[in-house]
């Protein structure tokens, strides 16, 4: 393969990815709706001038064949991602836009090489706990009813408090709009890359941070959160407790993940959990970027909780090790790079509250019943 089309391109995992892409040699182009959420001053500075650059959607047939002519292997990263309930648009982006793919490749019998699809840690739901007595479950979401009360916790069917447990890629049972739509796009492409011997490997990221992810989507995570909080000196705001464990990886990493995953044959037709180092807590990471923001400003833990999130959800990449991949730069030291990039942008608006009281109006922030 020497040239690559890498949908989402100009975002923020696509853009490192094509960095990488283009640092091996390849030829890259990409496609970008350039939607206003994520890009409202156009393409980004950081796009490198030696990409082919198409403006476009990717459930738009002409746009999307146009940007496929040529290319012997695709990065599919484009996605619709959002805490509001909008649940048609999950749908139409993500699986409608991964079945296209394959329908353009194949009605044009396009001679495209492999495909790498972003999935994500979302398809597995409340993933994978331990209970004393009962050994391992997978639990279903946790009802309104009882988080209102204030209940985090994960409990097994007999009452007892679950244990969280790193989740492998073997069980998969998604509660949101987007981690189905994610999951109905795996589903397609495993059966349609078999069905036509297109090679297929879906990445199922956890939670990606580090520079250039967007200031004005509300579900960029934690980091941006957090950091435009306290660098308009407001305290960072932690949702249930702050006690919720995720792993967080760097967008370095995983754009090596992506391109190992095009390049090595021992990838075909699997999907790959991309991971961090370590299960990390709300809480703590509010912390640590409040000493990087070098703000004394302790997390507000209000009683609030967002309708839908998954209380601990960390991953293992223990299957992509065995091809040789492994999370390289710690938590402290990304999220270390991600406050320095913050700190040179000119446009550091206070997104949050404004992005807070939409979620609210939508019914996606809740308040514990008093």
């Amino acid at each position: 393969m020497k040239s690559i089309l890498v949908t989402g391109g100009a975002g923020f995992i696509g853009s490192h990815t094509v960095d990488r892409l283009l640092d091996k040699g390849y030829r890259v182009r990409i496609l970008d709706s350039l939607q206003e959420r994520d890009h409202p001053r156009g393409w980004p500075s950081y796009l490198s001038e030696d990409v082919e650059r198409h403006k476009g959607d990717v459930c738009d047939p002409e746009a999307l064949g146009r940007a496929l002519d040529g290319v012997d292997g695709v990065v599919h990263l484009a996605a619709y991602q959002d805490y509001m309930p909008d649940f048609s648009t999950f749908f139409r982006v993500n699986a409608v836009s991964s079945a296209l793919l394959f329908e353009l490749i194949v009605a044009r019998q396009l001679p495209v090489q492999k495909i790498v699809l972003a999935s994500s840690q979302a398809i597995y739901g409340e993933g994978k706990y331990n209970c004393a007595e009962h050994g391992l479950f997978y639990p279903e979401c946790r009802t309104e009813e009882q988080l209102s009360r204030g209940d985090w916790e994960i409990h097994c069917p007999c009452g007892l408090v679950g244990t969280p447990q790193a989740i492998d890629e073997s069980t998969v049972s998604p509660h949101t709009p987007y981690g189905i739509s994610k999951w109905t796009s795996e589903l397609t492409s495993r059966s349609l890359g078999r069905k036509y011997s297109i090679p297929v490997v879906n990445m199922r990221y956890s939670i990606v941070q580090g520079p250039r992810n967007s200031f004005y989507n509300a579900y960029s995570g934690i980091a941006r959160i957090f950091t435009l909080r306290l660098l308009h000196d407001q305290r960072p705001v932690c949702y249930e407790d702050g006690g919720q464990l995720r792993d967080y990886v760097y967008v370095g990493d995983v754009a090596r993940a992506n391109v190992l995953a095009l390049e090595d044959e021992r990838a075909d037709y699997r999907s790959f959990n991309v991971a961090g180092q370590k299960a990390t807590s709300v809480l703590d990471c509010a912390h640590i970027i409040g000493t990087l923001c070098d703000k004394d400003l302790e997390p507000e833990i209000c009683g609030d909780y967002r309708f839908g999130d998954t209380r601990h959800t960390f991953s293992s990449s223990d299957a992509l090790a065995q091809l040789g991949w492994e999370a390289e730069v710690p938590l402290e030291d990304f999220l270390r790079e991600y406050v320095e990039w913050v700190r040179q942008q000119d446009d550091r608006e206070d997104f949050c509250t404004r992005s807070e009281r939409l979620m609210r109006s939508a019914g996606v922030i809740r308040r514990v019943r008093s």
